[in-house]
């Protein structure tokens, strides 16, 4: 499986089936190594990965991440399985356990994150599979990045899938992983350099963030205050979280998060109209084959 290009994560549940399929092929197209299907509320995240996967070549699909409450740990590891085997060295399995208020709106628990995670994956493991198995088990990665979690994801899969961090969370998140487990950080990004612009696009979609409590609490823990949480967020809070500017200004930006310890980065592309879906001209200037 060949990380070494950039990925890309992309909200896809307001594309139509042939508007996704079409934007995975340009994914594909530009050089982007994988690209990354959330599950929040809309598509069921393993037939989704299953028909991009199919509709592409070589491009590697990982769910980011599939809600391991809403699963049966069994129907986890057949569908990882089966889409391992289809898709020889394509699929990643992205796992976490979302929060407790989403987790009520989707009608699924939500119990001690940890524990519930470590014998959800000893039951993926133990899980009985009759089917012809793939010729390489596909890689696990755990969203979460409390050091708990991330303790669980370096012992017991291929590593950390990070999401709405800073380059310090990714140094702090590799110190706390060891040299050997992936760290796979995904890098919010804006092609926009007009700060009043940029920084209006990113508060809209901080919003969300910025009422769960444990992105507050990692960010406290590196020196964030209440008053950088107020309003939408500080501008150094903003500035910390979305890489800006030109191309190049972002590029530097990714370069941090290699240096700070990422094994692989993916953008998540935001639009500085506020408008929802990927921006294409960021996709567009970022693309791996242009590098």
């Amino acid at each position: 499986m060949d990380l070494s290009n950039l990925g890309l994560l992309g909200f896809v549940d307001g594309m139509k089936n042939q508007e996704v399929v079409q934007f995975a092929q340009r994914v594909e197209k530009a050089g982007y190594s994988v690209l990354w299907v959330p599950e929040v509320m809309g598509r069921e995240i393993f037939s989704l990965s299953a028909h991009l996967l199919s509709q592409t070549e070589q491009l590697v699909v990982g769910t980011g991440v599939a809600i391991a409450f809403a699963y049966e740990p069994i129907v986890t590891a057949c569908a990882t399985r089966t889409l391992g085997e289809f898709f020889e060295d394509r699929f990643i399995l992205g796992l976490g356990v979302s929060n407790k208020a989403y987790n009520a709106r989707r009608g699924v628990g939500y119990e001690k994150p940890v524990a519930f995670m470590r014998e959800y994956l000893e039951k993926m493991q133990d899980a009985p599979y009759n089917g012809p198995k793939p010729q390489h088990e596909p890689p696990i990665v755990l969203a979460g990045m409390m050091p708990k979690m991330l303790q669980l994801a370096g012992v017991a899969t291929q590593g950390t899938l990070t999401y709405f961090t800073t380059t310090e969370q990714v140094a702090l998140a590799r110190e706390a992983l060891g040299s050997k487990p992936w760290l796979l950080a995904v890098q919010l990004v804006m092609l926009e350099t007009d700060a009043a612009k940029v920084r209006t696009a990113a508060r809209k979609y901080m919003q969300i963030y910025m009422a769960i409590d444990h992105y507050l609490y990692r960010l406290r823990k590196i020196g964030y205050t209440d008053a950088d949480f107020a309003n939408g967020g500080s501008d150094r809070l903003v500035d910390a979280i979305i890489a800006w500017g030109s191309e190049e200004q972002i590029r530097e930006h990714i370069a941090k998060q290699f240096k700070a310890g990422a094994n692989h980065v993916s953008i998540l592309p935001l639009r500085s109209d506020g408008k929802p879906g990927p921006d294409e001209r960021a996709i567009a200037a970022l693309a791996p084959e242009k590098g």
